[in-house]
């Protein structure tokens, strides 16, 4: 009888749910800097992407990463707030606040005929993707 109720007792522990997976995405990107692509600070930080946590919980980002083929971004401590918390990630130089966080480069990251940002956890599992190609007169993408 004993063994019967340890037998039970270990399959509803490895029955019970694994923690829901954070729901942090891409939210919209500006990956062409309005004007004339001059590479000064606030040209680059006209440049950015943006997050959003539709969940309810706050998401750690720390090692979180984002990237296209050629650059990789990687999250310090910061964290997502939750119900519609947003992070911008600006491409120049800055100082980070809650939501507003810079690249720090020197260089566009985004390029406007087309490009791929990829959203990946700490553990490298990719959460999210956002796509675009170009689109003329059209420099914003909701992701």
């Amino acid at each position: 009888m004993h063994i019967l109720l340890s037998i039970a007792g270990a399959l509803m522990i490895a029955a019970a749910p694994a923690p829901a997976a954070p729901t942090v995405r891409f939210h919209s990107t500006q990956y062409d800097s309005p004007g004339k692509d001059t590479r000064a600070n606030d040209s680059l930080n006209a440049e950015w992407i943006a997050l959003v946590n539709p969940g309810d919980q706050a998401v750690s980002l720390k090692g979180w990463q984002i990237a296209d083929a050629s650059r990789t971004y990687t999250f310090g401590t910061v964290t997502i707030a939750g119900k519609g918390g947003k992070v911008v990630l600006h491409t120049g130089r800055g100082t980070d606040t809650a939501t507003q966080l810079y690249w720090n480069s020197g260089n566009y990251v985004w390029n406007n005929t087309g490009d791929v940002a990829t959203l990946r956890t700490r553990a490298g599992v990719v959460q999210d993707t956002c796509e675009w190609g170009s689109k003329t007169g059209r420099t914003t993408v909701t992701c």
